[in-house]
């Protein structure tokens, strides 16, 4: 494919998927990540690995999708590890949040208020079905607010938040973006946040166990390294037993050495998306979203997601009031569809850029056949 369009070189870089409409919970990685899993693991095999080389060459991908410094740019192993870093770093801090957010995007505050080093503050409202928007924001806002936290992109409905317009009603206040739903497929102002954290298993389909935590010189400041470890000080191979002062920049959540087969990963989908830009990954993506909702209203299917592109990202979510979705689902995978069910009433779709326009008739089909 030397001679291809860049986005042909992208699409062709993948096996093909066409039962899955799942990203929004894995995304098959490329043949290249896997690929240099191997490489890393039979460099290992003879101990010809360089840790801190792949280490680095995935945090300045990673700059280079958010436009920023490397070093302001830690790789985690998952989206939770990275919010629990930062959640636990936040002393002092009131953080507001939505209880309709993933757990993942819970558990890390509460924890951190259980044991007194941060509050929480509920977001007011019907928080498991209203979006996360600036005016719902700025009305709970309180003085002692001091951070907010929310997802790019919702996991219940797709609804992309207005992290401009949140920036711009919650001033100072660090804004934290959970951004798994989105990073390599939204093309979001993400440098409107203070603090980006993201795994790379799903949009950016780099495999389990990659992710990364970046954070601006501003948040770095008001953090203390709690979680950290001995991979996150000066000189951590001084073994005198004495405690080491903490590395600027966001080396200082290193809390061990990392998998360098993930960073190796992580670098490459990071390396592949860049070879196309979100933007074109995005646009992709968005056509098949409006080809998935038409299909789904032609055969009367109450679909729940945002309708206008500005509002949505890959993600789909269709109700069945009778809560029939289970069996709904049972039918899809019987015929080699995988989506996620949610509850008895709600089905989650998520495509991607590879996804084929012309399975999409075939599945709203499927799913709205009579039980």
């Amino acid at each position: 494919m030397a001679g291809a369009a860049p986005m042909e070189r992208y699409l062709g870089a993948f096996e093909p998927t066409p039962g899955h409409l799942d990203f929004a919970r894995f995304g098959p990685p490329s043949r290249g990540v896997c690929e240099a899993a191997s490489e890393v693991w039979s460099a290992a095999a003879t101990g010809d690995v360089d840790e801190a080389a792949e280490d680095l060459a995935a945090r300045e991908q990673v700059a280079r999708l958010l436009a920023m410094p490397a070093a302001d740019v830690a790789l985690v192993s998952s989206t939770s590890l990275g919010l629990f870093h930062v959640a636990f770093a936040l002393g002092g801090a009131e953080v507001l949040v939505s209880r309709g957010e993933f757990p993942a995007n819970l558990y890390p505050w509460w924890r951190a208020q259980e044991v007194g080093i941060l509050r929480v503050r509920d977001l007011p409202g019907d928080s498991l079905t209203s979006p996360v928007t600036p005016e719902r924001v700025a009305a709970a806002l309180a003085h002692s607010t001091t951070a907010v936290a929310v997802s790019a992109v919702d996991f219940r409905t797709g609804w992309r938040a207005d992290l401009a317009g949140i920036r711009e009603a919650i001033g100072d206040r660090l804004l934290i973006v959970d951004a798994i739903q989105a990073a390599g497929a939204v093309d979001l102002p993400l440098a409107c946040a203070d603090i980006v954290i993201a795994g790379g298993q799903k949009w950016l389909r780099a495999g389990w166990g990659t992710g990364f935590v970046a954070a601006s010189p501003r948040a770095l400041a008001a953090m203390v390294p709690r979680l950290s470890g001995w991979t996150g000080v000066e000189r951590p191979a001084g073994y005198d037993g004495v405690r080491h002062p903490v590395l600027p920049g966001a080396k200082h959540l290193g809390l061990t050495n990392g998998s360098p087969a993930s960073a190796r990963m992580l670098a490459q989908a990071l390396e592949l998306v860049g070879t196309v830009g979100v933007a074109a990954v995005e646009r992709r993506i968005s056509e098949r979203v409006e080809t998935l909702i038409s299909e789904l209203d032609a055969v009367g299917v109450d679909v729940l997601s945002p309708r206008r592109p500005a509002d949505r990202a890959g993600i789909v979510v269709a109700r069945w009031a009778d809560g029939s979705a289970p069996e709904r689902r049972s039918r899809l995978a019987e015929h080699g569809v995988a989506v996620t069910v949610h509850g008895d009433d709600r089905l989650r779709f998520a495509v991607h850029a590879t996804t084929g326009l012309d399975d999409l008739p075939r599945v709203a089909e499927l799913v709205s056949a009579p039980l």
